[in-house]
């Protein structure tokens, strides 16, 4: 299966050009990956790291690390592509601090929800970050329901609203079915259901957010006026150079629609760390 970007978000040049989070997990996830196939290559790895409901003891761990294993570098690659096309955009969208909340939230639910299905149905011990991941695949469909995918083979590309369904059905015919193919899909289930819950308690706390006064929102639009100042035809026509730090002003954009809509309550940190940067680059200017 191979997955093209969608059109349009932005374009990333090299990996460098990733969000932190998403990096950071990448790199994790190979890391692991790498030092289990070199260095730590006993089955004791698989032992103490994955989740068992029917051995979790004190193991109380598992809930985490399981998600930083996997049993084959194709289980490891189709995890990290996942997260290479869905998570920037992602991270970008909610702030790393709620991705990173978000993304956790979404891997121990699969743990949660295939250790209430081990009451009524064993199940066996479980790696991988699928069911973290498939919930930020989830997240991106429910921001961007029809930004069309590009997936081999098909012939032409699809809405990511429906390539989500179809895991999200795939998943449900296979538990249904008690397959036996090696894949936690009780652990896909619980990451897409913890991660719609997520997404949904996080839209109703905005849609409670006090509205904006219309003063306040004048004094925003001031401030996204001058801060496109410095680049404006005067300012260049001048000879005045861009300033340090002007290829964030589109992010600094959508903070300010964030405010107008929600307030300033409903700001990341991450958010509030622009929009310091903002302030100083208007002092400057």
């Amino acid at each position: 299966m191979r997955f093209g970007m969608p059109h349009d978000t932005p374009r990333r040049p090299s990996p460098l050009s990733l969000t932190p989070w998403v990096r950071g997990l990448i790199m994790a996830n190979a890391v692991i990956y790498l030092l289990m196939v070199t260095v730590f290559t006993g089955s004791w790895v698989i032992d103490v790291g994955a989740f068992d409901p029917n051995n979790l003891g004190a193991r109380w761990w598992t809930f985490v690390s399981y998600m930083f294993l996997h049993g084959g570098l194709m289980h490891l690659l189709m995890n990290l592509l996942l997260l290479f096309v869905f998570g920037p955009a992602v991270e970008k969208r909610m702030g790393g601090n709620v991705f990173a909340a978000y993304y956790f939230t979404c891997g121990i639910g699969g743990a949660v929800f295939s250790l209430v299905i081990d009451v009524f149905n064993p199940l066996g011990p479980m790696i991988g970050a699928s069911a973290a991941v498939l919930g930020i695949a989830l997240a991106f469909a429910m921001f961007w329901p029809n930004e069309p995918i590009h997936v081999f083979p098909l012939p032409m590309p699809i809405k990511v609203k429906w390539l989500v369904a179809f895991f999200v059905v795939m998943d449900l015919l296979a538990a249904r079915s008690g397959a036996q193919d090696g894949v936690a899909h009780f652990a896909h289930l619980g990451g897409f259901l913890f991660g719609y819950i997520f997404l949904k308690s996080q839209e109703n706390m905005t849609s409670r957010a006090p509205a904006v006064p219309a003063r306040e929102r004048q004094a925003l639009e001031r401030v996204r006026r001058r801060l496109k100042e410095p680049v404006g035809a005067a300012q260049q026509s001048k000879g005045k150079e861009k300033p340090e730090g002007f290829d964030r002003y589109d992010e600094v954009d959508r903070v300010l629609d964030k405010i107008s809509e929600s307030g300033l309550e409903s700001l990341t940190p991450d958010e509030r760390r622009l929009l310091d940067e903002a302030s100083r680059q208007l002092r400057k200017h």
